[in-house]
């Protein structure tokens, strides 16, 4: 029997009305916000935020600890590339996936360690959230409980510094690690054995017995690391000492300890310092170059480091390797240096007790062939940074600027033995020639150096011309070296007594002695000379300046800086044989006492040279005998 159609029509009400009640139960979260949850965890290693199923917020971040420790400082990051519901339920209960994209920038370049893992929730259906099924397998494919990822980085062969020649200046030469091993001595003699060694290698023995005994009790300690080929310890003196060993190695070194090292400094092991501003590129136990051209070029000498990274077990032996990238060796550095006159340089300064230098150039080119300083500034870059008043050196840029004005080398001037500027009193050198007094012809008072000739000739020079000189002469404008140097200063400015002043290159003009030795060259030249230093990797050119050396005017300096060795205050050049040498002699003074620098410029055939000395009696009498030991020896 049919049942009545009112019957039927209150079932199929009531199977919709269940239907929908059924369709309208608890509600799914969307798993995204969960995924990126989990992504901002790994990363910050902190899972506060993160809901888990069967692990702690604690034991979640120790795992991630324990997995990355071997990773070093390696920056990395964590995205979320997809995220899905599951179809099918698991052990009824509904899941959610996400691939999370883990990525290691393990050097510089672009060549990443990248991988895949997969996460998954799932649904707590009373609190409608997604809680993480936290496992090792996040973290990296295949990583078991308690394993972890171990980064080991190689570094390839780092880069020589080459000479002019293209032989290598700076390369790999034996040396011996002297210091304790505490595992070789009884504790109780471990500050006696440091003290001993300090003494018997010269260094601070207070210091050095410190750093003993605040190491580990196996560590090897360091004191000091000798050219083997240059030492006067012995091995049998080193290990006389309880705990005393010399490990000999190979480490970058230029021919002789002193070779050019304020210039191209030293090799070392990476300083916490340095380690920390250079954002993971150095690691500790690196050697980089913490001074000089070694440390400006560290970059390019060290190359690109390989790194290796292998899947560990938990009693940290690998397990897998599961990337690798290959190490790049440096680059060279190529030098436009000389090793010989680097040398004959070096040897002139020997004996200097104040702060010296020696710069050569070759007028040609421009290239810096030498550049020494001497021992009595104590490490510092005398040649290239030194700032010093160029004293009468500097009348070569105020003969060009009054050449430019529209004298000639043969102008009659008034060589007076003093003259006054603005209540300023000037006057010539003391041992000035009583002969060279009087109206003489311009040369001739560049060639005795007469400073009132000078000095009366600025208002009519003006400050302006002064400066355009000193561009001209390439005392001043953009550096090409790539060494970083201070060529010279001379503002454009000045007026009255400073003005009068920077004629005779004292007042506020400064140079140092690459630039003052630019001066010569460009006389030589002909022409502006720009020097340079650095060839490999190549600088940038620098501009030129606006007003460049003539033809016309550097032949009229030339004759009149010949001037100067044949009669004038380098006369004692004169009996150099070689060739023509030209040249100008300065004394600088620089405090109440008239102490004052020493300064001495020449040039002859295709080298061009200028020697400073901080503290001499006179250019002509202390740099003027350097100058000719050096071009003597250069020949």
């Amino acid at each position: 029997m049919r049942p009545p159609l009112r019957l039927l029509a209150g079932l199929s009400l009531a199977g919709l009305v269940a239907a929908s009640l059924a369709a309208c139960g608890p509600a799914i979260p969307e798993p995204d916000p969960a995924a990126e949850a989990l992504a901002s965890a790994l990363e910050a290693g902190d899972f506060s935020a993160v809901p888990l199923s069967g692990t702690t917020a604690e034991e979640a971040a120790d795992a991630v600890e324990l997995a990355y420790a071997g990773m070093g400082e390696i920056p990395r990051t964590h995205t979320v590339t997809q995220v899905a519901v599951d179809d099918e339920e698991q052990d009824g209960v509904k899941t959610a996936s996400a691939t999370l994209q883990t990525t290691w920038d393990v050097d510089e370049t672009d060549n990443d360690f990248t991988y895949e893992t997969q996460a998954v929730w799932e649904l707590d259906a009373e609190n409608e959230r997604w809680k993480l099924r936290f496992t090792p397998e996040i973290l990296a494919p295949e990583l078991g409980e308690g394993e972890s990822l171990v980064a080991k980085s190689t570094s390839g062969e780092r880069g020589e510094i080459l000479g002019a020649d293209g032989e290598a200046i700076v390369t790999d030469r034996p040396v011996v690690r002297v210091g304790i091993d505490k595992t070789r001595a009884e504790s109780s003699e471990w500050e006696d054995s440091a003290r001993e060694l300090a003494e018997l290698v010269e260094i601070d023995a207070d210091s050095y017995a410190a750093r003993v005994e605040a190491a580990g009790e196996k560590a090897w300690v360091e004191a000091i690391v000798l050219r083997d080929d240059d030492r006067d310890v012995t091995d049998e003196q080193i290990y006389e000492i309880p705990g005393a060993i010399a490990q000999p190695d190979d480490i970058p070194l230029a021919p002789t300890r002193e070779f050019a090292r304020p210039i191209l400094g030293t090799v070392g092991q990476a300083t916490a310092e340095i380690i920390e501003a250079s954002e993971g590129r150095i690691e500790a136990g690196d050697r980089v170059g913490p001074s000089g051209l070694q440390a400006a070029y560290d970059a390019d000498l060290s190359g690109t480091k390989g790194v290796t990274v292998t899947r560990n077990s938990a009693e940290d032996e690998p397990v897998a390797e599961i990337f690798a990238s290959e190490q790049t060796d440096g680059q060279d550095l190529e030098l436009t240096l000389e090793e010989d006159l680097q040398t004959a340089a070096e040897a002139v300064l020997a004996d200097v007790e104040p702060a010296s230098a020696i710069v050569a150039i070759r007028p040609s080119d421009g290239a810096v062939l030498a550049a020494a300083s001497g021992p009595g500034g104590e490490g510092y870059n005398t040649a290239l940074l030194g700032r010093y008043a160029p004293g009468s050196t500097f009348k070569v840029v105020s003969a060009l600027a009054m050449l430019r004005g529209g004298a000639t080398e043969n102008t009659t001037v008034d060589c007076t033995p003093t003259t006054t500027v603005d209540g300023k009193s000037f006057k010539n050198f003391d041992a000035y020639p009583s002969s060279a007094l009087g109206s003489i012809p311009l040369s001739e008072a560049l060639a005795q150096s007469c400073n009132t000739v000078f000095v009366n000739a600025g208002d009519d020079v003006g400050s302006a011309p002064l400066a355009e000189a000193a561009a001209a002469l390439g005392l001043t404008g953009e550096d090409g070296t790539g060494a970083g140097p201070f060529l010279g200063a001379v503002p454009d400015d000045s007026a009255g007594t400073e003005l009068a002043a920077n004629m005779i290159g004292q007042g506020v003009v400064q140079a140092s002695t690459l630039g003052i030795a630019t001066v010569a060259a460009s006389v030589s030249a002909g022409e502006t000379v720009q020097p340079r230093f650095v060839l490999s990797p190549e600088q940038e050119a620098p501009a030129e300046p606006a007003s460049k050396l003539t033809t016309e005017e550097s032949e009229a300096l030339a004759r009149m800086m010949a001037d100067v060795v044949d009669h004038g205050t380098l006369v004692d050049l004169k009996d150099l044989t070689g060739g023509t040498v030209i040249g100008k002699s300065g004394t600088a003074e620089y405090d109440s006492e008239q102490n004052a620098h020493a300064w001495a410029i020449a040039a002859q055939g295709d080298l061009a040279v200028a020697v400073f000395v901080e503290e001499g009696d006179g250019g002509s009498r202390t740099a003027g005998p350097l100058v000719k030991e050096f071009l003597a020896a250069a020949r």
